[in-house]
């Protein structure tokens, strides 16, 4: 796995000339933050060496390297899925070429459905802890200490910092946002009502299918993280409503807009 990683991050330097500093996973019917970005270079997922190739509506499948509030940064539009068919290892695989091709820091976002009754559709949750469900962690095998420990720790997953610097951007921008739990589940069915009881019960606040396995490969090579769930249904009892992928990206779309000025002033900050 190792040689792969060079392979491919040596590939995109020489590519790209780039040596972005921020990295950034855009999840479901977020990647309009894209547009953001003053691009340099974009390259499709297929012609990158050893690169999963995203197979979900809304992942266009594209790295695009440029600038965003002033720093250099490369962002995934589109990431890759457990429930693809993808083991651990290729769904991480772009953080860890993220990580060689010189990245101090990871920014992720998601759609999600919000398990806290005090949460509307369309909320914005700033993610400050999460929980794993899946049946497998992308750290299981053999270790290779250029990555990172055997055991890392995870008692900060989400970079306390700039939690609070993002909570002080929404708040001089009247923006609302919530801060909570995330808990990743493989999908791609969405909860019952009997799942999205037993993920509240265990104490999340939202739950979907991404984000946790690339934190986890962010934190084990020490890359603070920052995550944003947007709400795009509800699992509470008395709001579930049948869902579909289109209404979850129609939703995400909408409160794209704030999360990408909270991204922003993050990463200008940094």
């Amino acid at each position: 796995m190792l040689e792969k990683i060079k392979q491919t991050s040596n590939y995109l330097k020489e590519r790209s000339k780039c040596t972005p500093s921020i990295g950034i996973i855009l999840g479901t019917g977020l990647s309009g933050l894209a547009n953001e970005i003053d691009a340099e270079h974009t390259i499709p997922y297929e012609e990158i060496p050893n690169f999963p190739v995203s197979t979900v509506e809304g992942h266009s499948g594209e790295l695009i390297f440029g600038k965003l509030g002033g720093k250099d940064v490369v962002a995934m539009k589109g990431r890759f899925h457990f429930y693809e068919g993808y083991n651990m290892s290729e769904v991480v695989f772009p953080v860890r070429v993220m990580k060689f091709l010189g990245i101090s820091h990871l920014f992720v976002s998601n759609a999600s459905g919000g398990v806290n009754p005090d949460f509307e559709v369309g909320e914005i949750m700033i993610i400050d802890d999460h929980i794993n469900l899946f049946p497998t962690n992308p750290l299981i095998g053999k270790n290779y200490p250029e990555l990172g420990p055997r055991f890392p720790d995870m008692s900060e997953p989400y970079d306390h910092k700039l939690i609070a610097k993002a909570e002080q951007v929404a708040l001089d921008n009247a923006i609302r946002v919530k801060k909570g739990t995330y808990a990743g589940l493989t999908g791609p069915t969405l909860e019952t009502p009997a799942e999205y009881q037993y993920v509240r019960n265990i104490g999340a606040d939202a739950v979907g299918m991404s984000t946790v396995p690339e934190v986890i490969a962010a934190r084990h090579m020490g890359i603070p993280c920052f995550g944003f769930s947007i709400v795009t249904d509800l699992g509470v009892p008395g709001k579930i409503i049948e869902m579909t992928h289109e209404i979850v990206q129609g939703v995400a779309a909408k409160a794209e807009p704030k999360m990408t000025l909270i991204i922003k002033e993050l990463i200008k900050s940094i």
